[in-house]
């Protein structure tokens, strides 16, 4: 069975940072890409990055270019996403997820597993 779960989240003032952890396990015998995705309460679930299998290959929403890093450690089975620079409209629960695959792919349709998601809320 494969499981997702998030760890990290929380509350942090405007102009912090926060780091994302999603640990990875049952997928022990493919290759996968990974990503994280935000939503909040009403609205559709929105793209924030993605990495590739071999994490040479990143891609990320253009909300969070240049604030955002995305990163993985495959010998742990476990992605990362840092968060700098934390803006109230950041505040949302985030989701990793997973996909069988190479590449980095944006598309919340093309995701295989998804973890149970945790709350960030950023104060003004």
């Amino acid at each position: 069975q494969v499981q997702l779960v998030e760890s990290g989240g929380g509350l942090v003032q405007a102009g912090g940072s926060l780091r994302l952890s999603c640990a990875v396990s049952g997928l022990t015998d493919s290759r996968y890409s990974m990503g994280w995705f935000r939503q909040v309460s009403g609205k559709e679930r929105e793209f924030v990055a993605a990495i590739s299998w071999s994490g040479e290959s990143t891609d990320y929403g253009d909300s969070v270019k240049g604030r955002f890093t995305i990163s993985r450690d495959s010998g742990k089975n476990t992605q990362y996403l840092q968060m700098n620079s934390l803006k109230p409209e950041d505040t949302a629960v985030y989701y990793c997820a997973a996909r069988r695959g190479v590449g980095v792919r944006r598309l919340v349709s093309e995701m295989n597993y998804w973890g149970q998601g945790t709350q960030v809320s950023v104060s003004s």
